[in-house]
């Protein structure tokens, strides 16, 4: 393998929460299915083929999740992972981390976690962040035998709804 890919997924937009909801079962909006299906698409167009999806178990990353595959058509399980919800970047590193054999991990996860997980390891700080609007994606490349750590990767794609 010489270069791994790792594709970060911002869920799209949700509803707020309301009544005895929690944040955790906080749906998508119309317009959040209509963005999660628009990053499945662009992700279809540049020819993303995850062998790992890792999700947070809300309801809105689940559902953007499900979107997107839909649309990948890749027939990969999602595999859940609480411990992408509410993150720190050094907790998703961790996450990714486990699936270092993999060529290509989506991970569709929340905020602020993913955008500071981009800036630092793009550009070494945690501090840069360049934000991650609702269904938007960071696909980075790290080379292959690289540890996932601060200034490993290369940001190759940046885009949003």
């Amino acid at each position: 393998m010489s270069v791994r890919q790792i594709i970060l997924l911002r869920h799209a937009h949700a509803e707020p929460a309301s009544g005895d909801e929690t944040d955790l079962s906080r749906p998508l909006t119309a317009n959040g299915a209509r963005e999660a299906q628009a990053a499945g698409d662009w992700l279809k167009t540049h020819g993303a083929q995850p062998d790992v999806v890792l999700c947070s178990p809300s309801a809105r990353t689940r559902e953007t999740a499900a979107q997107v595959m839909a649309r990948l058509a890749g027939g990969k399980e999602t595999s859940i992972d609480t411990r992408i919800y509410e993150a720190t970047p050094g907790a998703l590193i961790e996450v990714l981390e486990e699936h270092a054999d993999a060529d290509c991990v989506l991970l569709v996860g929340h905020n602020p976690g993913l955008e500071t997980l981009v800036s630092l390891l793009t550009d070494g700080t945690s501090d840069q962040g360049r934000g991650m609007p609702p269904g938007s994606i960071a696909w980075m490349h790290v080379d292959g035998d690289a540890s996932i750590e601060p200034g490993a990767a290369s940001l190759r794609h940046f885009w949003w709804p």
